[in-house]
């Protein structure tokens, strides 16, 4: 006789997802799912290798992997406008970047396409790109600019010694530029477990739609929270989830669509459907 078990289910380990996970444990869910925190890039990889039933993934990655995987509706992680955490960090003015370095932090894919796709398209320059670790100081300190997400991100745009750098908030960047919205990840079931499991994903699914609309009530006992245990304060915490949007609305799917095109057209992610990306209870 088969034991049914817990679906395996991802959870970012950054500040950006902590409303998320207060709503998870405000509500209970949490003894329902067998849960993994990790940061972004580890999640995306476990979920295309099967290790995970359900998680958030980066755009570009579900972009990547769209034929295996189904987007979860109304969760996501997206901003209509400044987003605080997906940064470009430059020491000179972003037209003048041709020939110079760019460091890319590697926990970010999605901020990674985003800025490379601005610089090319809307700034007409060509750097030249290296991977590095996600610490500030380290990208830069041989590159002339770099892409950062999560808590290095938001620690670039509020601490620290500035002098000479500009931070450019790629949300805005891309908002500026298209007049949408931008999605840097969505929440997907692996298309073989949500066909086995239908029922299993739709827990997970509504579970993580309470816990985000739970996390919007109690707002400001989610900053309290977070506040003794991470290195900003109260007004910045409150500012930084009031930027973070969480739905996927008929807009926020035009500026994803929009970004796959982007993308798509410069070579990184194949295209996407006609009929856009395949959702949960379109199955």
């Amino acid at each position: 006789m088969s034991v049914l078990r817990r679906p395996r289910v991802g959870h970012i380990e950054f500040l950006n997802c902590l409303p998320i996970y207060w709503g998870l444990m405000r509500s209970g869910t949490l003894a329902d799912v067998d849960l993994t925190k990790a940061p972004p890039d580890v999640l995306n990889d476990k979920l295309v290798a099967g290790e995970l039933d359900v998680a958030p993934i980066s755009l570009v990655e579900f972009l990547r992997h769209a034929d295996e995987l189904l987007v979860l509706k109304d969760i996501a992680v997206t901003s209509d406008g400044p987003v605080l955490s997906v940064n470009l960090v430059h020491k000179r003015p972003l037209a003048e970047l041709s020939g110079c370095r760019v460091a890319l932090g590697s926990t970010s894919r999605t901020g990674v396409l985003l800025a490379q796709l601005l610089l090319a398209e809307r700034y007409g320059v060509r750097p030249e790109y290296v991977r590095g670790e996600p610490d500030l100081d380290v990208l830069l300190a041989d590159a002339d600019a770099a892409v950062v997400i999560g808590d290095v991100a938001l620690r670039a745009m509020y601490e620290g010694d500035h002098d000479g750098l500009t931070v450019t908030d790629l949300g805005s960047a891309w908002k500026d530029w298209t007049g949408l919205p931008m999605v840097f990840a969505v929440w997907a079931a692996r298309r073989d477990y949500a066909t086995a499991n239908p029922g299993l994903v739709k827990d997970v699914h509504q579970a993580f739609l309470r816990s985000t609309a739970l996390a919007r009530t109690e707002l400001d006992a989610v900053v309290e929270s977070a506040v003794r245990w991470e290195p900003f304060d109260k007004a910045i915490l409150a500012r930084y989830y009031q930027a973070l949007e969480f739905d996927l609305s008929d807009r926020k799917v035009a500026g994803l669509r929009e970004f796959a095109r982007r993308a798509a057209a410069a070579g990184a992610v194949p295209a996407l459907p006609a009929g856009g990306p395949t959702f949960f209870a379109d199955a």
